[in-house]
């Protein structure tokens, strides 16, 4: 199996124990670990938005290549080929990182969520500072609730009514998600809409199969991400990356300003200015650059 640009994209299936399933993506050589062969490139873990299946993005190949970068990635639980797991947290990403990145024999990695991810991204930098070179969150989201922050300010209409929901819990979401008719134009703006109409229209490969499978995982996602997350912002020590569009009108910006602050010293915040929700990708080679900085930098320790 091979993308457009004819990088090998392997996929494969990791048991992070008893009965569950991951589905992995991975650019890696087959070759990587046998008869001495190792593939040298930084590993960099693709946490995927919501909602969507966890296949690479296929438009940053070009700038992965060109910064020596191995994607690697995987269906968050309920998504693709990935067991559903009840009330899981944003923790236990990282869990899954973890179990996937033995199971490769991968030791470092650098890991880049975005939107949905950025959660996720942040997990692991805190719960696996000793294998994590960096993280880069893109577009993501401060905790819920968040002390200082205005959670819901310079959303589009319509998010405070799907908070409450996801508050209410999953009976309340889903109804509330079966209710909505139409998807929002509004939500994008017309940075996100020139940018889904080229190179990142590759996004709709990944969300119609998600959806096509029902509304569990963008639930869990949901869910997720207003209950304890299980660790503190405060306590990552890993490299942070904040990257986001000052006109996002899906999660604003102020979200990861907030993320800067509660992180600290160990935190870079990069606002990209009237980029969107996906618009923001153009920021995303810079992003890879810096992760590969910090991966030569950790295999030179």
């Amino acid at each position: 199996m091979t993308t457009e640009q004819h990088f090998p994209l392997r996929v494969t299936e990791v048991s992070p124990g008893g009965d569950r399933v991951l589905r992995v993506y991975d650019t890696g050589s087959a070759e990587a670990g046998t008869h001495g062969t190792r593939d040298a490139r930084l590993p960099v873990f693709w946490l995927h938005g919501t909602p969507m299946i966890g296949t690479p993005p296929t438009p940053l190949f070009p700038a992965a290549a060109e910064q020596g970068v191995r994607w690697v990635s995987y269906d968050r639980p309920g998504y693709g080929g990935s067991s559903p797991v009840p009330d899981r947290d944003v923790a236990s990403g990282a869990a899954d990182v973890a179990a996937i990145a033995d199971a490769l024999g991968l030791d470092r990695f650098g890991v880049l969520g975005q939107s949905g991810g950025g959660p996720y991204a942040l997990a692991c930098a805190a719960l696996l500072p000793r294998r994590v070179v960096g993280a880069v969150s893109m577009s993501g989201r401060a905790p819920y609730p968040a002390d200082g922050l205005d959670w819901l300010a310079g959303m589009r209409p319509g998010s405070a009514a799907e908070l409450d929901a996801t508050l209410a819990g999953r009976d309340a979401l889903a109804a509330l998600l079966a209710a909505e008719d139409d998807f929002d134009q509004e939500m994008f703006t017309p940075a996100d809409h020139a940018a889904l109409a080229g190179d990142w229209k590759w996004i709709s490969t990944v969300v119609d199969p998600a959806l096509e499978q029902g509304l569990d995982g963008l639930i869990a996602d949901a869910l997720a991400s207003v209950r304890p997350w299980g660790f503190d912002p405060a306590d990552i020590t890993a490299p942070v990356l904040l990257v986001h569009g000052t006109a996002d009108r899906v999660m604003p910006s102020g979200h990861s300003e907030w993320l800067a602050r509660r992180i600290g010293d160990s935190a870079e915040l990069v606002l990209v200015k009237d980029a969107g929700h996906v618009s923001v990708f153009r920021g995303a080679p810079d992003a890879l650059a810096w992760l590969a900085r910090l991966g030569g930098q950790a295999s030179m320790s």
